[in-house]
């Protein structure tokens, strides 16, 4: 779930605490024609972190909670220097593609007269965001060495100061009299881009769009103010003139209205929210196998340099395909494989006869890899060839290897509450992400076994 991290308010940014900020934020709403629904309140009653949305009277399936018009939305194309940004859009292409939309907030948030400035006032306080890039190193690779958050957070953390020195600051300075001189801060920019990762919101392309750039992050008033859990019972619809919020289910008095991130493993949710759900209550939980990993396996059963050529060789041969790269990852759920068609093909090819690995190669078309008796679920993992379990299964092992500790370890913790109790809620948060994803590897070696 979320934590009490999660929903600070921004002072220093802003220039001052408003005793009201939630009276100031519904007064704000109805100057803008944000629509709450009168069954809904916005609360730090009730909720389980900081502000969310709490029912105040049954809902029903379907039923509208709030309606936010497109002129209330902050994005690069609603903020007050609008236009600037889209003159200079060449200039501001970056990796992230979100460097419009940050420098749209740095110039909102030092503007006293800002549209959005009650807003702000409901935004968690920036110096105390929680998301492990904000964590020492030290502290990172000690909690969550194995998890994958340690390498995600380093490549962040090169990007932003990349994306900052080469394009924000040199914009910024260009224009002193739109960027006062405390917002040009690679902290401030360190700490909004986390913002914008676990707070904005990313319209959905039309299908035939689907094929060019996704569209800019916006930030969405009152959306991002409610939490998120993988059973959620709210989701955010799109439409031409507005946002609406709509429930997926019913809503009992007093219960909390939750939104969904989409469907975020416990590793995805600490890196890009700065919080977790507590094991088993993540339905949406992943383990990663790299992809590398798996060819590690196989290594390990080569014994002449000729096996170890060809070994090599069926590696090329699948990324040539395309099913494996040397940084990617075959994803494992707790109820299916995710990447059943690249974990199946790299299986086959590694596994089969080196006489049929020539004939399979030397076929024009690779369309029927699988082949439906090898389909690669988690009931079906047991049925696999024995050369295709075994593989599977030493490379969970080596999996399991890249951890600090075992899953007794991680039990024992979770098992005695007085512990668990005495654990920085960064170490809890850490332990429920890695005992979470080694209950899926463990899963798979008794399937393997």
């Amino acid at each position: 779930m979320a934590t009490e991290a999660k929903r600070r308010r921004v002072v220093e940014a802003v220039g001052g605490e408003d005793p009201d900020p939630v009276a100031g934020f519904l007064s704000w709403c109805q100057r803008v024609g944000l629509e709450l629904s009168p069954k809904v309140a916005v609360t730090r009653q009730g909720t389980v972190a900081g502000y969310g949305m709490v029912a105040q009277e049954s809902v029903q399936c379907g039923e509208l909670l709030f309606a936010v018009p497109r002129a209330a939305l902050l994005s690069q194309h609603t903020c007050s220097i609008g236009r600037l940004l889209e003159q200079e859009q060449g200039a501001l292409q970056s990796q992230s593609g979100w460097v419009p939309l940050l420098l749209a907030l740095l110039h909102e948030l030092q503007a006293p007269a800002s549209l959005w400035s009650p807003y702000f006032a409901l935004w968690p306080e920036l110096g105390r965001l929680e998301h492990p890039m904000f964590w020492s190193e030290e502290e990172r690779w000690r909690l969550l060495q194995g998890t994958g958050v340690p390498q995600a957070v380093e490549k962040d953390l090169t990007n932003i100061r990349g994306e900052y020195y080469s394009i924000v600051l040199p914009f910024m300075e260009a224009h002193p009299d739109l960027f006062r001189p405390h917002v040009r801060s690679l902290e401030l920019y360190h700490q909004l881009v986390a913002l914008v990762m676990a707070y904005s919101f990313q319209e959905p392309l039309e299908e035939e769009e689907d094929e060019k750039e996704p569209n800019s992050p916006l930030m969405v008033p009152a959306a991002d103010i409610l939490n998120h859990v993988s059973n959620y019972n709210a989701n955010l619809e799109y439409a031409p003139d507005c946002l609406r919020m709509v429930a997926t289910q019913s809503i009992t008095k007093g219960q909390e209205i939750f939104n969904t991130y989409g469907q975020m493993a416990n590793w995805q949710l600490i890196h890009m929210y700065g919080f977790v759900e507590p094991y088993p209550e993540n339905t949406d939980d992943t383990a990663d196998i790299q992809m590398v990993t798996v060819r590690e396996a196989a290594l390990q059963g080569t014994k002449e340099e000729a096996e170890r050529l060809l070994l090599y060789e069926r590696w090329t041969f699948l990324c040539k395909l395309e099913m494996v790269g040397e940084e990617g990852a075959f994803v494992i759920g707790r109820e299916e494989v995710i990447t059943e068609e690249e974990l199946t093909t790299t299986l086959k090819v590694l596994c089969m006869p080196a006489e049929e690995f020539r004939e399979f190669k030397d076929q024009d078309e690779w369309e029927d890899v699988n082949g439906e008796e090898h389909s690669l679920t988690i009931t079906n993992i047991p049925k696999l060839k024995p050369s295709w379990r075994q593989l599977l299964r030493d490379s969970v092992l080596l999996t399991l290897q890249t951890y600090a500790t075992d899953l007794k370890t991680e039990q024992d913790l979770l098992d005695n509450e007085e512990v668990y109790a005495k654990l920085s809620w960064r170490e809890q948060q850490a332990l429920q992400v890695r005992y979470g994803q080694k209950m899926i590897l463990h899963k798979l070696l008794e399937l393997t076994s």
